[in-house]
């Protein structure tokens, strides 16, 4: 038994702290939530544009005269259309590798890669999210602002959008969590995020026990904090409302 303690305790040493290599956790740990930082605000921008085209056309089609503006509108929300369906109909782990590989091939900034790729990619499904939350919106409020004299993008950004982020805030806060565990996977395009923190310890010690153990162990705590600032946010967001 004293022999087994002893055994542990090296390969906890040999993994960690020989050469401060718990500092590769630690830079992982800032990595990762940097990228899904920066990955979710670039998915929020892209997701507010993506749902106000689609919206705005399933809402105006029928309204609209043909001319112009309503050809522009279809070809931009056909073009939305298409994005949802590439992004959302293929593996973000091919979408990392085709951003840096492919389209960013000569830029050494890792980061910046994984960003614009996962940011890409939350961007579709935040999408969606935005765009259910704006057309469960009751059309008379539409009809309001516009008896206020507002015109329509006046009524969407001071009326329905603040009530749509209102009810779909557990929603995103939701796809932050999904993201946080997905940026797992931008190791295999060189970021040293947590996964990749673990990685280059096992490369170096040639065990994986402590390594993969405490990244994983990290992740399950990051996950559950964030899921009860979710449920805080939910329960005040209902008592809000009596």
């Amino acid at each position: 038994m004293k022999e087994w303690l002893l055994s542990i305790v090296d390969q906890f040493n040999t993994a960690f702290i020989v050469d401060d290599r718990w500092k590769y956790i630690t830079k992982g740990l800032g990595n990762t939530l940097l990228l899904t930082l920066l990955a979710l605000v670039l998915g929020v921008v892209l997701g507010v544009i993506v749902a106000a085209v689609r919206s705005t056309y399933d809402k105006q089609k029928d309204e609209m005269k043909k001319g112009v503006g309503k050809r522009v509108l279809s070809f931009f929300n056909s073009i939305c259309k298409i994005y949802l369906t590439v992004i959302r109909g293929t593996p973000v782990m091919i979408q990392v590798m085709i951003i840096y590989f492919v389209i960013m091939a000569s830029s050494s900034n890792k980061l910046l890669c994984g960003v614009i790729a996962f940011g890409v990619n939350s961007g579709a499904y935040v999408a969606e999210i935005i765009r259910s939350g704006i057309m469960s919106i009751d059309q008379g409020q539409m009809e309001a602002g516009r008896s206020l004299g507002y015109n329509y993008v006046q009524t969407m950004g001071y009326i329905i959008l603040p009530q749509a982020f209102k009810n779909i805030l557990p929603a995103l806060a939701n796809e932050f969590i999904v993201l946080l565990k997905e940026t797992s996977i931008a190791c295999y395009v060189g970021v040293v995020d947590l996964t990749g923190g673990a990685n280059i310890i096992r490369g170096i010690t040639y065990q994986s026990f402590f390594p993969l153990i405490s990244v994983a162990l990290i992740y399950l705590l990051m996950v559950m904090f964030f899921t009860k600032l979710v449920s805080i946010l939910e329960r005040r967001l209902k008592n809000s409302e009596r």
